[in-house]
């Protein structure tokens, strides 16, 4: 931010805590004074009113980013959005399908399907490289937690809290919901929605997984933190997806296939035989950020697309919600509905408070 990315000019900015813009600008060490030009805003609904805006990048909280991302959609604007991409499912949705009426060009900040390396592994495995493929082994990213047990603090200056809550409940201010908010289920689904985010895309990559999501999903390791529950994915090729260990690569897995083991993170891969897959020699990585401005002017479907982006962030909220009810949840795709667990569909949607209501377009 602050410097151009290949024929993009940063006119604006928002942030609901001004100083933060600030230290935006001084992070900008090869233009130091380019955070002088910008229009500054706490309120994004009146910058995207005001501003001659071509796009936007929403990198705020999860809770957020939907319903900035749909407004923005509704003005005619393409829109880089930070993983992952939606609070909850029915709102991820919400956002494919204005994406799609306005012909939006949305990247999800999923960078790794960018970077040539993992291309290469991924379609090694995709292309049959590892024979059938019926384990692959995922990093146990925990969920968040609730705001319980934080005194109330003086909000500082230049900080418009009830902005930052948005959608969600308007809670006392405490420095480490600011600070921390991945550790909040007010905010985020914690390190598994935020960092699992980039492992189980690589798991859909390299599984060709684009439009396939788990038919079942099951507790299997208890915890002391309900957060911290293992989990089984089931695929309907019959491939297990196994959360179960805090070992593992960290942006990626552990694929367990006829011919071998292929371990893929971010930038790199591990074969067991080392002789499955030769290193990598090919093109050089092409920036994530430049491709969706890229595809602004092409009009041309990004590396990472908004079908894309909610499917994979749907798979963590699923992952969550089977650790809340310690129960197996059966997932029908098409109809993005629990079967048999009213309990547990209940969990799909996050209470909204009115003034953030999603906007009807």
């Amino acid at each position: 931010m602050g410097r151009e990315f290949h024929r993009a000019e940063l006119v604006a900015v928002c942030d609901c805590y001004l100083p933060q813009i600030d230290a935006l600008a001084a992070d900008n060490t090869k233009d130091p004074k380019a955070g002088d030009s910008w229009n500054r805003y706490q309120n994004y609904e009146q910058m995207l009113d005001k501003e001659d805006l071509d796009a936007v990048m929403i990198a705020t909280p999860d809770h957020v980013r939907v319903r900035a991302a749909i407004i923005a959609c509704a003005k005619g604007l393409d829109i880089y959005a930070e993983k992952p991409l939606s609070f909850s499912i029915p709102e991820g949705r919400a956002l494919v399908q204005v994406v799609r009426k306005h012909k939006s060009v949305l990247q999800v900040g999923t960078q790794q399907r960018s970077t040539a390396n993992n291309q290469y592994s991924c379609e090694f495995v995709r292309n049959g490289g590892l024979g059938k493929v019926h384990t692959i082994l995922v990093k146990n990213y925990s969920g968040s937690r609730p705001a319980n047990g934080l005194p109330r603090q003086a909000v500082p200056e230049g900080m418009d809290w009830d902005r930052f809550c948005d959608q969600a409940q308007l809670l006392d201010y405490h420095e480490q919901l600011h600070r921390r908010w991945r550790n909040y289920d007010a905010f985020t689904g914690g390190s598994l929605c935020d960092r699992g985010s980039h492992a189980l895309d690589m798991v859909h990559l390299a599984m060709g997984w684009e439009r396939v999501a788990p038919t079942r999903i099951e507790p299997t390791t208890d915890a002391k933190e309900v957060r911290q529950r293992g989990v089984r994915l089931y695929y309907p090729d019959g491939t297990v997806v196994r959360l179960e260990s805090d070992n593992g690569p960290a942006f990626g897995g552990i694929f367990i296939g006829e011919k071998g083991k292929l371990e893929i993170n971010r930038g790199r891969f591990a074969c067991n035989p080392t002789t499955l897959l030769a290193p990598f020699e090919g093109k050089e990585s092409e920036n994530h950020v430049g491709n969706w401005i890229d595809c602004i002017e092409s009009r041309e479907e990004p590396n990472a697309p908004v079908e894309v982006g909610h499917l994979i962030t749907s798979v963590a909220h699923l992952i969550n919600i089977c650790r809340i009810t310690g129960r197996t949840i059966n997932w029908d795709a098409a109809k993005e509905e629990i079967i048999g667990d009213d309990a547990a569909n209940a969990l799909l949607t996050k209470e909204r408070r009115p003034e953030f209501s999603l906007p009807t377009v």
